[in-house]
């Protein structure tokens, strides 16, 4: 589909290009502030928040789908996805709230329509470049914001247990995927990287330690100081060695921290 529909396009006629009872909701993970942020959606007529998210074409590929309302979203392409979790209790879906969305969005509901049906939704998380996103608010929605990991404002449906999940399946997936490498700029000090590690592992990690682990594997490639203040205080600025970090990856960075 080469555009999005509008609110009545969808409801009226969406069950015609989508698939029924099924949704994606993608949890994007950025940095920024020395803080991992979750970009989130405040629907219409509630002060309430949401995840990103949207329905599966007839003749689309599940993984097509998320790419696409990703960009939707975001304005990027090519971003990093991982699948993590399905979400299909019979108490996720909540009527009314949708019909206060829905009313809110200049639509009607008049009957039992598609879009009303109990959906189970796949829940994929993604690391994107903070500073690169150009957050962009859906058909249903007034803003579109990064929030604080640690400070989430009140979110819809299940959508908090779906946040948790995701971070539950990155720390799980810590020494396989490529979670600093898509959330960092191009140059970082060594306490941003601990940063990230910190905040989905859920504690405190031991600095030297920390970077001695985390230099021994060879992925990080030393770059000038940060000339923020004197010189001899400044930290050094690493980048990382595609290669070698994507190799390592392969056999999981088995030390732990």
């Amino acid at each position: 589909m080469e555009r999005e529909l509008t609110p009545d396009e969808l409801y009226s006629n969406g069950g015609r290009y989508f698939l029924a009872s099924v949704s994606i909701d993608n949890v994007i993970f950025g940095f920024h502030g020395n803080e991992l942020k979750v970009l989130l959606l405040q629907p219409k007529g509630t002060d309430k928040w949401m995840l990103p998210g949207g329905f599966i074409l007839k003749e689309e590929e599940m993984e097509a789908a998320a790419a696409r309302i990703l960009k939707n979203r975001t304005g990027l392409d090519q971003l990093f996805l991982q699948q993590f979790h399905v979400f299909g209790s019979m108490e996720r879906n909540r009527e009314q709230v949708l019909h206060d969305i829905l009313e809110a969005a200049g639509v009607v509901p008049t009957d039992r329509n598609w879009l009303l049906q109990r959906f189970i939704t796949i829940g994929f998380y993604t690391l994107a470049p903070y500073d690169k996103v150009q957050p962009l608010p859906d058909m249903f929605s007034t803003q579109c914001t990064w929030h604080d990991l640690g400070h989430l404002p009140g979110l819809l449906y299940d959508h908090r247990q779906i946040v948790e999940q995701a971070l539950q399946a990155l720390r799980l997936q810590l020494n396989h995927q490529p979670i600093g490498y898509n959330l960092l700029p191009e140059q970082f000090p060594l306490k941003s990287l601990q940063t990230i590690y910190e905040t989905i592992l859920g504690r405190k990690l031991e600095r030297s330690n920390f970077n001695r682990k985390i230099l021994s594997y060879g992925i990080l490639e030393k770059k000038e100081k940060l000339f923020s203040g004197a010189a001899h205080k400044a930290p050094f600025l690493y980048s990382f060695n595609k290669e070698a970090y994507f190799n390592a990856l392969k056999n999981g960075l088995e030390k732990e921290f």
